[in-house]
């Protein structure tokens, strides 16, 4: 799938995290093949009243987005997975986002 053809894909997702989550991320880092690119948060508003504990320092604790957009790219295999986190000291939050294929619906024989 072409950077182009994921535009449409792009501006969905904004407007819903702008609806659920109160943010705008920016989104930068395509690959040249156009097939993968990054959400930049600067403000995760699901890590504002969240402090980890040492002995949980491994925990991904926003990992839900990642399932999120997962699931609302249903129709598309997609790769959601974390680069950066506030909530372990980086400066932004970042997840990486990968097409995989697009998948066809397979409507039973006699149901079009």
């Amino acid at each position: 799938m072409s950077r182009q053809a994921n535009r449409g894909t792009e501006s969905k997702k904004m407007v819903a995290f702008k609806m659920y989550l109160g943010i705008t991320p920016s989104i930068t880092n395509w690959s040249p093949a156009g097939d993968e690119f990054s959400l930049i948060l600067e403000n995760n508003p699901l890590v504002d009243f969240v402090e980890l504990p040492d002995n949980h320092s491994s925990l991904i604790y926003s990992n839900l987005l990642c399932g999120v957009l997962r699931g609302a790219l249903e129709m598309m295999a997609v790769e959601a997975k974390f680069v950066q986190d506030t909530l372990k000291g980086d400066g932004v939050t970042e997840i990486r986002m990968r097409f995989i294929r697009r998948i066809e619906d397979n409507l039973p024989a006699g149901e079009e």
